[in-house]
């Protein structure tokens, strides 16, 4: 219940968001516009989240960066997946960590793997890599397959790590914190706070939750914020207005083609 009326009042706040007219953003933000497909473009229907069919339609809708998260299988395969059991995104109740990665694949073909992600999109769409808390059974060898498996890619600039937890940035020493950034659900003070602390490179949450003398406090600290989960053209533009750097969310598709629209027109102005 607590879980429905919480999904019940987001909607509402994003019905009134896209209500709200917003002056477009110049041209300058427009192109600088960094939205996150937030596990992907999914529909959790004929295109499930975490998969490479829903990163591939990211990238072919012109999407900056994709957001995905890393767990691990039985013996110690970094797997893309955002919960602890396959149950509500695939229907077959199956716990990541108790399975094999080839048990896992023999039953879920669409299940990739970090090594897989990195291969296919690795230097030229962001990643955005979440590290969801874990039973982590040799954490001194997961560190070491992270390191390896995304050796390819330079920190910053190919991808950043996320995590609810900021401890769990320990599993993933090897990327320096100012290439981390903090998520918080809830708990903004302390996780803005931890953020600052740790000298990370900012703080992602809900739009409404960061509000602006929390990112002009980041700012001042040369760090920068994400928000989500923006649903509407009037919502990027407000974000964009306001300066946050990274724009998540679940309709990152339509988001995108309000952003090429806008570009349209006004390179359509420009020559008249």
């Amino acid at each position: 219940m607590r879980e429905i009326l919480k999904n019940t009042a987001l909607r509402a706040t994003d019905a009134v968001q896209a209500a709200i007219a917003r002056r477009a953003p110049d041209e300058a933000a427009l192109r600088g516009c960094r939205i996150v497909a937030h596990r992907g473009a999914h529909d959790n229907a004929g295109i499930p989240e975490n998969t490479l069919a829903a990163f591939r339609l990211a990238r072919a809708s012109g999407i900056w960066g994709i957001e995905c998260d890393i767990r691990w299988s039985a013996d110690l395969v970094p797997v893309i997946h955002h919960d602890p059991d396959t149950r509500r995104v695939f229907g077959r109740d199956l716990t990541l960590r108790e399975q094999r990665f080839a048990e896992l694949r023999a039953q879920l073909p669409q299940l990739p793997s970090l090594a897989e992600l990195v291969a296919e999109f690795g230097g030229h769409t962001h990643l955005m890599l979440e590290l969801k808390a874990d039973a982590f059974a040799d954490p001194a060898r997961q560190r070491d397959i992270l390191r390896e498996q995304l050796e390819p890619l330079v920190p910053g600039r190919d991808y950043h790590l996320l995590a609810l937890d900021p401890r769990l940035f320990s599993l993933a020493d090897f990327v320096p914190p100012r290439h981390c950034l903090a998520v918080a659900e809830l708990g903004v003070a302390r996780l803005s706070a931890a953020a600052l602390e740790g000298g990370y490179g900012g703080l992602l949450g809900h739009y409404l939750l960061l509000n602006e003398r929390l990112r002009q406090r980041h700012a001042r600290a040369g760090q920068r914020i994400g928000t989500g989960f923006v649903a509407s053209k009037n919502c990027l533009f407000r974000e964009l207005n306001r300066g946050v750097e990274w724009i998540f969310s679940n309709h990152a598709v339509r988001l995108q083609q309000a952003v090429d629209a806008s570009l349209g027109l006004r390179g359509a102005g420009a020559h008249k």
